[in-house]
């Protein structure tokens, strides 16, 4: 039976971004990167979501939270 390994990555908006003009935005270059680079390592997205983070007490931001899987080497 061939069994799979995760990876868990969290990619956040700039906390300084978020204080000074009240939204960020998430770093999709960042982001890219990342999926590319896993993508040629052999996994593949399994999950993905998009969560509001508190910061501080009056504001918040978004981080991306993806999950990747691939088959687990023996």
């Amino acid at each position: 039976m061939m069994k799979k390994e995760y990876k868990v990555e969290v990619i956040k908006e700039s906390a300084l971004w978020s204080i000074l003009f009240g939204q960020g935005r998430l770093p999709f270059k960042k982001m890219e990167n990342i999926m590319n680079d896993y993508g040629n390592k052999g996994w593949d997205i399994s999950f993905q979501l998009i969560e509001k983070r508190r910061l501080l007490f009056l504001w918040a931001r978004e981080a991306a939270i993806i999950t990747f899987s691939r088959q687990k080497e023996n």
